[in-house]
C-alpha cells in the first residue's frame, strides 16, 4: 500500500512538472523590462522569451514577433531553448516508460520487470529536472550580471520574468516526482506487497481403533 501510494504521487508530481516545463518554455515573459532611474516613464514594457519578443503598450495593447533566426539569439537563449526542449520529450518519454510499468497497466506481466520499469522513469524524470534547471539559473545568472553591470544601460537590462520562476518550480516537481518514483520501485520487493500463502499440515493420525496384541 505504501509503494502504491508512492507511485501516485510521484507520477502526480512528475506529470505537473512536465506540463510547467512546456508551459515555461512557450511563455515569453522570460525576461521583462527593469524599472530603474528614468526607464520608470517608459510607456512600454518588453518580454523576451525562448521564441518571440513582445511589447506590451500602456494602452493595453500588446505586439509579439518571432525570433526568425535562432543563430542570431544570445548564447543563454539558445542554450535554454535546446535544454528545455529536450527536457520536455524526455518527460514525455518518462510518461510512457512509467505507465507501461504501472500497477493498474497490463503492458507488463511481470511484477519485477514493473518495479523496474517504473524505477526507469523515475530516473528520466530526474534527468529532465536536472536538465530544465540548467538554463534557468544560466539564464537567472546572466540577467542578474547584466542587471547590476554599469556597462549596460537602463533601457537594456531586465529583469527575471515569471517563466523563469515557473521552470524553477517545473524542475522542482520533476526532481520529486522522481524520487518518489524510484523509491516505489524499491518497495516493491517487500514482503507486505505480496500476498500471504498459507501451508496446509498435516495432523499426526490418530490411534483410536488399533488393537494392539501381546
Amino acid at each position: 500500500m505504501f509503494s502504491v501510494c508512492l507511485e501516485f504521487l510521484g507520477m502526480g508530481s512528475s506529470i505537473l512538472g512536465s506540463l510547467l516545463v512546456m508551459i515555461a518554455c512557450g511563455l515569453p515573459t522570460w525576461k521583462v523590462s527593469a524599472f530603474i532611474e528614468a526607464n520608470i516613464v517608459v510607456a512600454q514594457t518588453m518580454w523576451d522569451g525562448l521564441w518571440m519578443s513582445c511589447v506590451f503598450q500602456s494602452t493595453g495593447q500588446m505586439q509579439c514577433k518571432l525570433h526568425e533566426s535562432m543563430l542570431a539569439l544570445n548564447p543563454d537563449m539558445q542554450t535554454a531553448r535546446a535544454l528545455t526542449v529536450i527536457s520536455a520529450v524526455l518527460s514525455i518519454v518518462a510518461l510512457m516508460v512509467t505507465i507501461a510499468g504501472a500497477r493498474y497497466t497490463n503492458c507488463i506481466g511481470d511484477e519485477t520487470v514493473k518495479a523496474r520499469v517504473v524505477g526507469t522513469g523515475g530516473v528520466l524524470y530526474i534527468l529532465s529536472g536536472l536538465i530544465v534547471f540548467i538554463p534557468l539559473c544560466w539564464m537567472a545568472n546572466s540577467i542578474i550580471v547584466d542587471f547590476y553591470s554599469t556597462q549596460v544601460p537602463p533601457s537594456k537590462k531586465r529583469e527575471i520574468g515569471s517563466a523563469i520562476y515557473i521552470g524553477w518550480a517545473a524542475a522542482a516537481l520533476l526532481l520529486l516526482g522522481g524520487t518518489l518514483l524510484c523509491c516505489s520501485s524499491g518497495t516493491r520487493g517487500l514482503r507486505s506487497d505480496y500476498p500471504i500463502k498459507y501451508v496446509a499440515t498435516k495432523t499426526a493420525s490418530s490411534d483410536k481403533g488399533k488393537k494392539h496384541f501381546v
